[in-house]
């Protein structure tokens, strides 16, 4: 079993946001990052359990720059065989899914995970973009991926109930919460993760097709009304003419 897991690196979730530049760039100074979520916690730990399962080898991949390296570390740390960083400037995800294909193509993986989205942008394009690059199937935001024999079995939340899918042969997939629990890297895969091996490649040529022109900060949460429990009509008239108008 040959499995690639697309990681990124994004603000922990705590940091102050902020954008320099005429509010083109994010800000990163003094910004923790940390592994997606989404890719940590359900793509890669589901992979990892699979690995375990029916043996293998587990690589993840990352496109950017050298500080990407301690979240490769980390991933590394938690139970993957080998990584790959494409050094590369993130501009949008044609460009990520684009490095991402690239790599992939031809080494027969027979799987490609990544998280449903990333927590900075939201997208949720990337893993849709490489299946179609390499004319692979692609699951969308499954919540379960068992494997029987080379088929795999997916499940996906839908409206009204849950989808099941099967694939047979190799696909991506994009995994949402319900996937795999969390894993918190112990000791020893932490002294292991050192010596794992991190490949450098360079970037194939992409042009990027967006273009940032500023981000916006959302407006500023306004303060809360108090309302005495015994004036009823105090709160009726706040929700009826204040809080419908927002």
């Amino acid at each position: 079993m040959k499995i690639l897991v697309c990681i990124a690196k994004t603000p922990d979730t705590t940091s102050k946001i902020s954008f320099t530049d005429g509010d083109t760039r994010f800000n990163e100074q003094g910004v923790q990052f940390i592994v997606n979520p989404y890719d940590e916690w359900y793509a890669l730990v589901r992979g990892l359990e699979l690995k375990e399962q029916l043996g293998g080898n587990l690589t993840v991949i990352t496109v950017g720059a050298a500080d990407c390296e301690p979240i490769i570390r980390k991933a590394l740390a938690i139970g993957a065989d080998d990584a790959v960083r494409v050094n590369s400037n993130i501009e949008d995800s044609l460009v990520v899914a684009h490095q991402i294909a690239a790599y992939a193509k031809g080494k027969d993986f027979d799987m490609i995970l990544t998280g449903k989205e990333t927590i900075d942008h939201n997208g949720s394009s990337v893993g849709g973009m490489i299946a179609e690059l390499l004319d692979l199937p692609y699951i969308a935001l499954a919540t379960k991926l068992d494997m029987e024999g080379s088929t795999a079995l997916m499940v996906r939340e839908v409206k009204g109930g849950d989808e099941v899918v099967e694939v047979s042969g190799p696909f991506v997939l994009s995994a949402a919460k319900g996937m795999a629990e969390q894993r918190i890297p112990n000791m020893r895969g932490i002294m292991a993760a050192r010596t794992k091996p991190l490949e450098l490649i360079e970037a194939v040529p992409v042009n990027s097709m967006t273009k940032v022109l500023n981000f916006t900060l959302p407006p500023a949460k306004a303060s809360c009304k108090y309302v005495d429990p015994e004036n009823a009509a105090e709160l009726i008239r706040l929700l009826s003419e204040e809080a419908k108008a927002l």
